[in-house]
């Protein structure tokens, strides 16, 4: 990451003049597209255009607005590490530093357009440029978080038929242990200011590559990235993203949700291996011409969230549930978050204690939403409309959310079932493109004229939905459904619960009863933990119906290390039904 740091390496970015052939020639059509037409495709108004390219399309207009002077060249991107160093980059800075990027994947590399790149990076300017860079060359990205294990990477490798790996130093040992099963993998490319056996350094192909490239001329429905997504069983699927779907497909959620605009600083702490990550630190932020603000932060550090948030002038902040819940613990009135403006918040659902104290104490809303890998955003709490305290909003367009029992019938508001999107004659340019090489599970996941989420849900009469739980984590204890997050936000409500995780265990008269994995906050560490369970057992019998309170409850010292529920449910069951 050397070269990325030291402003010497940066003195032509600042020269006045631009390559000759750095905004690509040939490629933008007659009538360039405009934010208000790629709204208009969002909504299914207006027809994809045959090519679009995210790069092309969208980032180097922006970069020929600063050109023209028809915008400030304010920030495209944002980093810090939280110990001095600092990358500002413009939308024409951007582009040409992924030209470069580009040039070394496909000539220094020769990689080739359609052939897929496993991208395996932490918070590091790098992942941005690599992206980007796959974009211009017609490169098919699949981003994948630093916490894989040589097992996760090894089948991710070979499911995939990857041809290049860009990784860092953390995850470099880990790909050399399994790389000899890997035949597909010809080029292995180290993110690091050292360099390692049988890798390129990234530094040295970025310094000896050409500033000047032509963005691929790629299609609408050409791919443009590969999403690994896990559920409860089987291996992890992939979830193929054409370049309309996340390039295009995200525009509303920009404006509407994240009630973005140009001046806008965006801080999405989503992991760089997860879609939230492309949704927030990547297509709604930079299709609306905002900054993307990124903080290094290797492990996650209460008082340094803080203090950034309080030292930088970010107007918009996106984090899990998980972590509002850490801040709340502080005393966030000490703090002056001078120039934040709208809090957003997903990957799990949103108990209703949290966006309550964190209103109490910054003054600020929290807005929820909900999607998923494959479809994008499904529901949320946008500004200007009423929140419902536990709700996770209204659909949003273009979709047309119903709740639908086993046999798609639609059911009436207050009724429990699938949360599904009613789909029209054609599929939606916004969903992903299939689940590459398993066109069974593609299939399984329309039923009738819809598209079942995997999610249970109730929707009320003013067609605000409730999140219940994924099908596969309900638990059925004597015949009784119990979602795990409705327990999880009863017990968030103890003073004692600092956070918690509900899943099933074993039980041999019920089948399965409700057990809860506890946090305890300070002051209640040292009490008699038989007659807190019970106390707490009590407290979600008042809040809930009582045959869903936990039966069984386990003080710990941390949950897994993740921070979405669903992931820590994963686990913890299957730790739980693996000492049965």
């Amino acid at each position: 990451m050397k070269i990325l740091l030291q402003l010497q390496m940066f003195r032509f970015i600042w020269s006045p003049k631009f390559p000759r052939r750095y905004f690509h020639q040939g490629y933008q059509v007659l009538t360039p597209l405009s934010l208000s037409d790629f709204e208009a495709i969002n909504r299914c108004e207006r027809d994809l255009p045959e090519n679009f390219n995210f790069a092309g399309d969208v980032l180097d207009r922006w970069a020929q607005a600063e050109k023209k002077g028809e915008r400030p060249p304010n920030p495209a991107l944002w980093w810090i590490n939280g110990k001095g160093a600092e990358v500002k980059w413009n939308f024409g800075e951007l582009g040409l530093l992924s030209c470069k990027v580009a040039n070394a994947l496909s000539k220094s590399c020769g990689l080739q357009r359609g052939e897929r790149v496993a991208v395996i990076l932490p918070r590091v300017p790098e992942w941005w440029l690599v992206n980007v860079a796959c974009m211009r060359t017609g490169l098919v990205f699949m981003p994948g978080t630093i916490q894989l294990t040589a097992k996760d990477i090894l089948y991710r490798l070979t499911a995939s038929k990857a041809k290049c790996i860009v990784a860092s130093e953390e995850v470099a040992p880990a790909v050399d242990s399994i790389v000899s099963n890997c035949p597909a993998l010809k080029t292995k490319i180290l993110v690091s200011e050292n360099s390692r056996s049988g890798w390129l350094n990234f530094n040295e192909l970025f310094e000896s590559a050409s500033e000047e490239h032509n963005c691929v001329k790629t299609a609408s429905h050409e791919p443009m990235a590969i999403y690994f997504t896990s559920g409860t069983t089987g291996s992890p699927k992939m979830a193929q993203h054409s370049q309309s779907s996340l390039g295009i497909g995200y525009t509303l959620c920009g404006r509407y949700w994240l009630d973005l605009k140009p001046s806008d600083i965006m801080w999405n702490m989503a992991d760089t291996g997860w879609v939230k990550a492309a949704i927030g630190s990547v297509f709604s932020t930079w299709l609306q011409g905002a900054c993307v603000f990124v903080h290094r932060m290797a492990q996650f550090d209460t008082d340094v969230f803080l203090d950034t948030l309080n030292n930088y002038p970010i107007t918009t902040l996106c984090s899990a549930p998980t972590v509002y819940r850490m801040l709340i613990q502080k005393d966030l009135k000490s703090y002056n978050f001078k120039t934040l403006r709208h809090c957003l918040t997903g990957g799990e659902p949103l108990n209703p204690e949290v966006r309550e104290q964190w209103k109490s104490q910054t003054g600020l809303e929290l807005y929820e939403g909900y999607g998923q890998t494959e479809v994008g955003i499904i529901c949320a709490n946008q500004k200007g409309n009423e929140i419902k305290p536990g709700s996770m909003g209204k659909g949003v367009p273009p979709y047309d959310v119903q709740i639908i029992d086993e046999n798609c019938n639609i059911l009436p508001p207050g009724k429990e079932g699938e949360i599904a999107l009613r789909l029209k004659s054609t599929r939606p340019f916004c969903f992903f493109s299939e689940y590459v090489d398993n066109p069974s599970k593609t299939a399984a996941t329309i039923r009738g004229n819809f598209y079942v989420t995997g999610d249970r849900g109730i929707m009320d009469s003013d067609g605000y939905f409730w999140f219940v739980g994924r099908a596969d984590d309900v638990i059925i204890s004597s015949g009784y459904r119990i979602g795990p997050f409705e327990v999880e936000s009863a017990l968030i409500e103890h003073p004692a619960v600092i956070e918690s995780a509900v899943v099933s265990s074993p039980d041999p008269i019920r089948g399965e009863v409700v057990k809860a994995f506890v946090v305890l906050s300070a002051p209640f560490k040292s009490a008699n933990t038989e007659t807190l369970a019970l106390e707490l057992q009590n407290h979600v019998k008042k809040l809930t119906a009582p045959y869903k309170y936990p039966r069984k409850v386990e003080f710990v010292q941390e949950l897994p290390k993740t921070i979405t529920g669903k992931i820590k449910r994963n686990v913890l069951r299957d730790q739980e039904w693996g000492r049965a």
